[in-house]
């Protein structure tokens, strides 16, 4: 796809299709066809028998093995095949080996004993063999619970012989002296490593291969595998001495990429028993609650036995997936040896990035831009990054801003990668503060660097030019550069928009290089349609890009989240092409970390306790869940797939027993598998169900890694019907009518149709974005972000999780993200109102997890993650009514509790130690600071009394009654005082209950210090608990209170007037009531202080 072909805009459902300012198209490169029959141990072609028939090395599964590595196998490996595991059997003009059985069909004893001959041939089928030193492109994962491989030189390096004399190992430019074996798997070009050509017709030990020293040295490798078999079968795995330096080790590049780090066991031990500990003491606590009433105060002991009961469900619900936290480490160097070959082209995976806008005014276009250019200079190849831009506003603005930065890219991004800076985003890095020349020797740094500022000024001016040109819309609408009317001058109703900038032939840097694909898409709208908002955006992003590149992996980015780490990708990347752990892996997702926010973080943006606790919980468990940017996808994981099944290896069987014992295990035991007989075939009819399988036949490279999986090898000629588990009505009805999209879902590896033209590319890419593409089918159902929520990042990662999938947390150690967050009170509690809609929405829909995804893959702990997820917006109301109680309490002179005895003492005691203890051992495994928890308190206060409450009947509202609320964009505006927007205040009614908590507790603040200098000493006693009760409530309100004063101190009218208003009827209504005193009946009689006796 060129970037040359213009802007395509038209409409499917209208069969409109207008290209603006095209000069010409090519189509794209046409993929590999690979076919024949490939030996999947070397890579060389399987070649014939003797008899002149092809070779067959397994007669069990005619797995393909070649002649060469058969022979290799029987004598130095494991001598069994590695798809079907049973061991080779001799074929005739083999020599045998120790362990072969008598076989009457083979008669070939002039053979049995050749090894001479098989030396030579083996030799010359290595020489001129295809070795290759990489992977495909396109494979990228292998399943650990199969026993792999065994490499052919076990990793082993020989370097006392010089490369070019070398006979197994072929000369590698630039391999200098690192570890070098075959792999299992081919180039991704096709195009093997030549070897040194040798005649056949010389001594072998003139090439170093069968000489004296070389037969030394295998003598004695052989010595050291035979110890080293001794130590793993006394050990029972594989256990290096670390004194033995001669035992050979796993080589750099076959290790895994990435490895978990489990907490010290004197941090988490301690937290897992004051966890147990609390338990128990709250359960002593709820019975003296609910066994002492309070009789005079009856309803407030009441309304605080039921919040306090629901506080402690919700802390069950949040602090049990915290039970097993890790932490994890990734390899780049592993990655790079193992992906990255010296003078080859790279085979890391393609990534497609998505960046979602909505509107320029709210999302600065510079803003954007910025995010734009960190991913096009990402430390990533080029021709795997693709970036997706939606403007599911059809802005002109973010249209023009899109091609500035595309332009000003082009000086920046070879600027970045020339001198390795971080972060990439301008903005961002020329406002460090830091020393600039620190590690930059090169003299010319200083130079450009000025250089390039100055680029930036001018790019800045161009942008905020654009924006101050768009404050004014003109009457007949935008027109473009040609007088073409901008397709998207009604926002709610216009014709999907697609422009292909740089990418292929679309231009160049300045100095020569390729730049990043970079495309933008604006959606069709029509009246009458429902878009589903962000969630629906994103779908169309998949689609599209599904149809234009279609990586594997998808990482989707807010506009205001730029990539801090140019190696992000890559350490997504050693989760998801680990061997080990990738192919299970729906989604890696990397913590939301801030700039711009004040030093004191009064409303808690930062989010520390949940980023830096809960997540790291959850990773120990199935994954954390997806928090709407800074996640790397796999895309299968979109089109509701299930997650690859581990096949556990087969159990050990015992020829000891007598038959008789079999039987009696047969009768014993038979019934209970024929009744687990019905649940299999069950799971395997939804597995036929939900699984997706390739329609074309897979390259011969795949076979192996299938193997390892635990799926059947697929032959390209043959494909048996009973794979195929979808027809074409049924993958139409759950991807849409599109062929090109319903083909390229059952790419698992990537890839785009072969001999496809740019023109019909784009034509179904319009198609694909059309408005009414996703009636009657699985989109927002099944397939892609879930919809029926406005905070779709839980209800998808939910989707995903219940499928089987697992995710991964990733904490690198330079924040691979960053965003902006807003920094005023009003945005704030907006942007969190925002996320407890989503949750109630979630919470009344048939996707609770409460009761959805039983039987599924969702873990016990996880499904309470979730859970809490879910409900926590309800915890508003019973905060509320406890954050009331201690004003009632002062104005009227009760208590929650009764007079308190000393066991009673010991166990509220023993409560509040646990509570803190709890805290600080949580804060000590996790690294969080004490400031940041005590904000993540505080600020749980403030938006459970206001966000949270207003969520509740939102919600209610919203899904009761039909009555629907837009939630308002977050403002991400780059102001040039970076605390301007901390003191702005804005008026919203989300203000008015925590106001109005603060004035009455106030109030009864003073009420009961009046009261108890009134009534003299004896009441001072009962009041510290009523005022230590209000003081909570106090405090926890403190950050909202500054937030409301602002920077001049001055609140506004409306507010305080609501507060006291609310305040003073609560209080009249209160004194007027007063339901907690007795009410007499009859006059009131009094004693005479005469005595009236005299």
């Amino acid at each position: 796809m060129e970037a040359s072909a213009g802007l395509v805009a038209g409409s499917h459902n209208r069969n409109e299709l207008v290209v603006i300012r095209r000069d010409g198209e090519n189509g794209p490169k046409p993929l590999r066809n690979l076919s024949g029959q490939i030996c999947q141990i070397c890579g060389d072609d399987v070649g014939l028998n003797p008899d002149g028939d092809l070779f067959v090395a397994c007669n069990e599964c005619a797995f393909p093995v070649c002649l060469t590595c058969y022979d290799y196998e029987r004598r130095e490996g494991s001598q069994v095949c590695p798809q079907c595991k049973t061991r080779f059997k001799r074929i005739k003009g083999c020599a045998r080996v120790h362990g072969d059985e008598e076989e009457d069909d083979i008669d070939d004893v002039e053979n049995e004993l050749n090894f001479e001959g098989r030396e030579r041939q083996r030799a010359e089928g290595m020489l001129h063999g295809h070795m290759s030193y990489g992977r495909h492109s396109d494979v990228h994962h292998t399943d650990s619970s199969l026993p792999p491989v065994p490499l052919l030189t076990n990793g082993e390096i020989i370097d006392d012989i010089p490369p070019e004399q070398h006979a197994l190992v072929p000369a590698f430019p630039g391999s200098g002296g690192k570890r070098i074996h075959p792999l299992p798997f081919s180039d991704s070009n096709g195009v093997p490593a030549q070897p040194r050509s040798m005649d056949p017709s010389k001594d072998l030990a003139a090439y170093g291969y069968g000489s004296v020293a070389w037969k030394e040295r295998m003598e004695s490798w052989k010595q050291r595998q035979e110890r080293l078999q001794l130590m793993k079968n006394e050990n029972g795995r594989r256990d290096l001495d670390d004194d033995d330096s001669d035992l050979p080790m796993m080589d750099e590049a076959r290790q895994p990429l990435s490895r978990k780090l489990p907490i010290a066991s004197s941090k988490i031990n301690p937290y897992r028993m004051i966890i147990i500990i609390r338990l128990v003491v709250t359960g002593f606590f709820f019975h003296y609650r609910v066994t002492h009433p309070v009789k005079d105060a009856y309803p407030l002991w009441l309304i605080s036995v039921i919040c306090e009961i629901w506080f402690a469900i919700s802390w069950i619900l949040d602090q049990f997936p915290k039970w097993l936290p890790i932490e994890r480490e990734t390899y780049l160097d592993r990655l790079s040896l193992r992906y990255e070959k010296e003078g080859r082209s790279s085979q890391l995976a393609p990534v497609d990035i998505f960046v979602s806008t909505v509107d320029p005014l709210k999302e600065p276009p510079l803003v954007t831009a910025n995010t734009v250019l960190s991913i096009l200079s990402v430390d990533y190849p080029v021709d795997k990054v693709s970036c997706y831009v939606s403007d599911d506003g059809a802005a002109m603005l973010t249209f023009e801003a899109l091609s500035e930065t595309s332009e000003f890219a082009k000086k920046w991004v070879p600027f970045c990668k020339k001198f390795n800076v971080e972060p990439r985003a301008p903005e961002w890095y020329f406002q460090q503060k830091i020393d600039y020349l620190k590690d930059k020797v090169q003299p010319s740094f200083v130079r450009e660097r000025r250089a390039m500022k100055r680029e930036y000024e001018e790019f800045k001016v161009r942008i905020n030019a654009l924006v101050a040109k768009a404050q004014k819309v003109p009457e007949d609408g935008w027109t473009m550069q040609d007088g073409t009317p901008w397709p998207g001058n009604n926002i709610r109703d216009h014709p999907g928009m697609i422009q292909v900038f740089l990418g292929q032939n679309g231009g160049v840097d300045t100095d020569g290089n390729e730049l990043p694909r970079v495309v933008y898409v604006s959606r069709e709208k029509r009246p009458g349609f429902n878009h589903h908002k962000k969630a629906g955006a994103m779908n169309a992003l998949v689609r599209v890009s599904a149809v234009l590149t279609n990586a594997p992996y998808l990482l989707n980015l807010d506009c205001d989240h730029y990539i801090n780490n140019s190696k992000a990708l890559r350490e997504s990347m050693c989760f998801m092409m680990d061997p080990l752990v990738g192919k299970r892996v729906c989604y890696v997702q990397f913590p939301q970390r801030f700039d711009g926010i004040d030093l004191h973080d009064r409303y808690a943006n930062r989010n520390i306790v949940f980023f830096d606790i809960n997540m790291k919980g959850l990773d120990g468990i199935q994954g954390p869940i997806y928090v709407g940017t800074g996640c790397v996808f796999r895309r299968q994981a979109f089109y509701g797939t299930e997650a690859p099944k581990v096949k556990k290896p087969p159990s050990r069987t015992c020829n000891c027993w007598p038959k008789w014992c079999c039987c009696c295990f047969t009768c014993c035991f038979g019934r209970k598998k024929s009744a687990t007989k019905g649940k299999q075939e069950k799971s395997k009819k939804k597995k036929k169900n939900t699984a997706v399988f390739e329609v074309a036949s897979p390259p011969p490279e795949l076979a192996l890694e299938r193997i390892e999986a635990g799926s059947p090898a697929v032959d390209g000629a043959a494909k048996d019907e009973k794979s195929v588990a979808m027809t074409a009505n049924k993958l139409e009805k759950k991807f849409g009518q599109s062929p090109v999209f319903v083909r390229s879902t059952q790419m698992e590896n990537g890839g785009t149709p072969t001999g496809a033209s740019a023109a019909s590319l784009l034509k179904e890419a319009i198609h694909v974005i059309s408005c009414g593409y996703e009636d009657k089918t699985d989109w927002g159902k099944e397939v892609g972000w879930i919809y029926g929520s406005v905070t779709e990042d839980i209800l998808t990662g939910f989707k995903m999780h219940c499928h089987g999938w697992r995710s991964i947390y990733c904490i690198p150690g330079r924040p691979a993200f960053k965003g902006s967050a807003p920094l005023n009170l009003s945005d704030r509690l907006h942007q969190v109102l925002r996320w407890a809609l989503g949750s109630v929405e979630i919470f009344l829909s048939k996707h609770c997890p409460i009761w959805y995804g039983y039987g599924g893959g969702l873990k016990f702990l996880e499904r309470f993650s979730y859970i809490n997820a879910t409900v926590y917006p309800l915890t508003s109301i019973p905060l509320l009514a406890y954050c009331t109680l201690p004003a009632v309490c002062l104005l009227t002179g009760k208590f929650i509790t009764p007079e308190l005895s000393n066991v009673a003492s010991l166990w509220f005691l023993s409560l509040f130690i646990c509570i803190f203890t709890t805290s600080i051992l949580e804060m000590r495994w996790s690294g969080v600071g004490l400031q940041d928890w005590w904000r993540n308190e505080q600020f749980w206060v403030i938006g459970g009394v206001s966000a949270h409450l207003f969520a509740v009947f939102q919600g209610l509202l919203k899904v009761l009654a039909g009555i629907d609320t837009n939630f308002t964009v977050t403002s991400k505006a780059a102001d040039e005082d970076a605390f301007a927007e901390l003191y702005l205040f804005k008026w919203t009614t989300l203000l008015i209950p925590p106001t109005t908590l603060l004035v009455v507790n106030l109030i009864g603040v003073v009420a009961g210090i009046s009261n108890a200098i009134n009534n003299g000493y004896e009441s001072w006693g009962p009041l510290f608990g009523r005022l230590f009760f209000a003081f909570w409530v106090i405090v926890h309100l403190y950050p909202f209170l500054k937030g409301l004063l602002g920077r001049q101190n001055r609140t506004p009218t409306i507010v305080i007037v609501w507060s006291i208003l609310l305040a003073s009827i609560f209080s009249l209504l209160w004194v007027r009531i007063d339901p907690f005193l007795p009410k007499a009946e009859g006059p009131l009689l009094e004693e005479c202080g005469l005595d009236c006796n005299f």
